[in-house]
């Protein structure tokens, strides 16, 4: 009988997709998926409709919903905030699992980094699947030793380096995550999280090995966890990233198709990144004044009440941008509201080059298209990976102001005419083509991921 393993992706899209490629390369290899999902507290039918998509074109990946946590007693924390409810969703995974004939290996998101004790309890084997690049986890991993030798909070040293012996010398406190910096309680929530990776099995990581090769030897040596415990096995088996291609076409493909090669810069900034409306005025006057083709996608801003994650109403264009911008624009660019198919985007012959969020999941599609890489970070991890992609993979630049209120309208039209027009910009795409294909050696029978990802298999 063949081998069976449950995916547990925790909350958000941008943790979902990058499992649901690891599910395929199961499949792949003949290994039997269920995705056991948490259905958000808010807005469950746009959670819904992913499902459902996510399951009607992976026919072969089964996806189980838990049902709803039991209510939580007065001592719990608040089943609103994240850590939180996803504790709550133990008893109901637990439950789940019990109820499968037999579970090889149990593969968590961070985030669900508590529920290796369902795990334990159960004598299911536990590994983590890290979504973002192996230099953060490195960082992430030697975190509780930093602090524990720390006179101050991580946010009282602001922009002081970190001084990280797993990390470049830049690396600051400001560049770590929100949430470890906001509160005493994030921090030990984060710092947790860290603690309970370093108990698993082993660590499956989303990319290659070439691309860090740095930050991969420090996991192996042990220089990332405290008291010089060695790391679990760590498996690079990435670059995991979604296959474009739709049924219809979408109208921004068809504007491409027009478009000269490697002549636009595309600007796309995730599900969740949003810009005010005297940000998006400063983009549009920048991209008009460097004369470059450029496809932008506008979402709407997001009110002082709204969380990340909350939806947002379809764009005014006329209203955010500025007066007769898209009229004097329409031989230049296009503006697309909200969204736009970003893989298939990246992929056409006429994209030259992307001003990305810094996503890890958008910095691999950017890297499997061979594009140089304009980076624009704006919460989560995005700030420690824009120092690995500029100073380590030098696959990009930083936009200057991108930490403080705005980035001015110069500024975007300088980088857009540099990295389009300037013997730096060709280095930069020069070096994005050759990363381009490492990738696909990588992922190729006999590349370091693919053989990273049977050695895991072997280990089950």
């Amino acid at each position: 009988m063949g081998k069976t393993v449950v995916l547990y992706p925790g909350f958000g899209v941008g943790h979902l997709t990058p499992m649901v490629q690891l599910a395929k390369l199961f499949v792949h290899h003949g290994v039997a998926v269920t995705v056991a999902l948490v259905e958000p507290q808010f807005e469950p039918a746009s959670f819904s409709a992913v499902v459902a998509r996510a399951a009607a074109t992976n026919p072969s990946v089964t996806f189980h919903v838990l049902p709803p946590p039991p209510a939580p007693s007065q001592q719990d924390a608040a089943p609103r905030e994240r850590f939180g409810y996803l504790r709550l969703m133990d008893a109901p995974l637990r439950d789940f699992l019990r109820s499968l004939p037999e579970v090889h290996a149990l593969v968590l998101d961070m985030f669900c980094a508590r529920s290796l004790d369902v795990a334990a309890e159960l004598g299911i084997p536990a590994y983590f699947f890290f979504a973002s690049c192996a230099s953060f986890l490195a960082v992430f991993l030697n975190l509780p030793s930093v602090v524990a030798n720390m006179d101050k909070s991580l946010a009282e040293l602001g922009d002081s380096p970190l001084r990280l012996a797993v990390a470049p010398p830049t690396v600051k406190a400001s560049d770590l995550p929100k949430v470890v910096l906001d509160s005493d309680e994030g921090t030990k929530a984060m710092l947790r999280m860290s603690e309970k990776i370093a108990e698993s099995n082993g660590i499956l990581i989303n990319t290659f090995e070439p691309l860090e090769a740095r930050a991969v030897r420090a996991l192996r040596d042990g220089l990332c966890i405290p008291g010089g415990r060695p790391t679990p096995p760590v498996y690079c088996i990435g670059p995991l990233v979604t296959e474009g291609g739709d049924d219809k076409k979408h109208e921004c493909l068809e504007w491409l198709d027009t478009q000269p090669d490697k002549s636009v810069t595309f600007l796309s900034f995730g599900s969740m990144g949003t810009f005010s409306k005297k940000q998006l005025q400063e983009i549009a006057v920048g991209l008009e004044k460097s004369g470059q083709r450029f496809l932008w996608v506008v979402r709407s801003p997001r009110g002082d009440e709204q969380s990340i994650g909350d939806p947002l109403p379809e764009p005014d264009l006329d209203a955010l941008l500025p007066e007769g911008f898209l009229e004097r624009t329409k031989g230049q660019g296009l503006v697309v509201k909200s969204w736009a198919p970003q893989v298939e985007v990246l992929g056409h012959r006429a994209t030259g080059a992307f001003v990305t969020h810094c996503g890890w999941n958008s910095t691999l599609e950017g890297i499997m298209a061979g594009l140089p890489l304009l980076c624009w970070p704006l919460y989560a991890e995005q700030r420690l990976n824009k120092v690995f992609i500029v100073e380590e993979m030098k696959l990009g630049v930083a936009l200057r102001g991108f930490d403080e209120e705005v980035v001015k309208a110069e500024e975007v039209e300088a980088k857009v005419k540099w990295v389009m027009e300037s013997d730096g910009g060709r280095g930069l795409r020069e070096q994005a083509a050759a990363e381009k294909s490492k990738a696909v050696q990588a992922l190729s029978e006999g590349g370091s991921s693919y053989a990273a990802f049977v050695e895991f298999l072997n280990n089950l």
